[in-house]
């Protein structure tokens, strides 16, 4: 078996982004429970990243998620975030706090 491999000019992306939500709604854990795997079933199901929560587990109001998304292409990877940055501002269950957006 032959393998050749060629060098090419394209390089590994990764996006990560962090988002702060209230959801104000949740009265208790299970509440925030329920809406967060809500969530992350729908990101995952809508976008091809990786979604988990990584903050304030322990509040039933608050949430910190991180995503983070591998590509070859910048503009991409970047669209992608920033369509998922709207989805969070379009939620009705949730309200985007605050996002942090960055590329490796």
């Amino acid at each position: 078996m032959n393998l050749e491999f060629y060098k090419s000019n394209d390089d590994t992306v990764v996006g990560l982004l962090n988002v702060r939500l209230v959801i104000r709604s949740a009265n208790t854990l299970k509440d925030k429970r329920r809406i967060i795997k809500s969530l992350k079933d729908r990101i995952k199901n809508n976008f091809n990243v990786s979604v988990s929560e990584t903050g304030t587990l322990d509040h039933c109001q608050y949430s910190k998620l991180g995503i983070a998304m591998v590509g070859n292409d910048t503009q991409y990877v970047n669209s992608t975030l920033s369509n998922l940055i709207n989805m969070f501002r379009c939620a009705t269950s949730i309200e985007l706090v605050d996002y942090h957006l960055e590329f490796v």
